[in-house]
């Protein structure tokens, strides 16, 4: 499928043809540029990864919901202390996971 980008706001259209306006700031058709063939997989394999980073980020946070639970329930020393650890684990894991999607959006591997 053709890709198409806003030279505006930098939206990126897939159809056989550009929009007639672009649904993110309202620019005229002939603003949209299509892709070539290596950057439109460029942006398939980007929203690949960067769906990847969501999904780890999202089970980071469940895993720190979880770990705060068993911190709260504080059954004793050795199960707070692996929560409190794990947390912390999961914490970095959210971050990384953030911090790479920020280097992805700078150098435009968003889509």
């Amino acid at each position: 499928m053709k890709k198409w980008k806003c030279e505006s706001c930098g939206y990126i259209h897939d159809g056989d043809e550009a929009p007639a306006k672009c649904p993110k700031c309202g620019a005229a058709k002939e603003q949209f540029k299509q892709l070539d063939e290596a950057a439109a997989k460029l942006v398939e394999r980007s929203r690949h990864t960067n769906t990847l980073h969501a999904r780890v980020i999202d089970l980071a946070r469940q895993a720190e919901a979880i770990c705060n639970d068993g911190i709260k329930d504080d059954l004793d020393p050795g199960c707070v202390d692996v929560f409190t650890k794990s947390r912390a684990i999961a914490w970095q894991m959210m971050k990384l996971s953030m911090t790479e999607q920020q280097l992805h959006m700078k150098k435009g591997k968003w889509g």
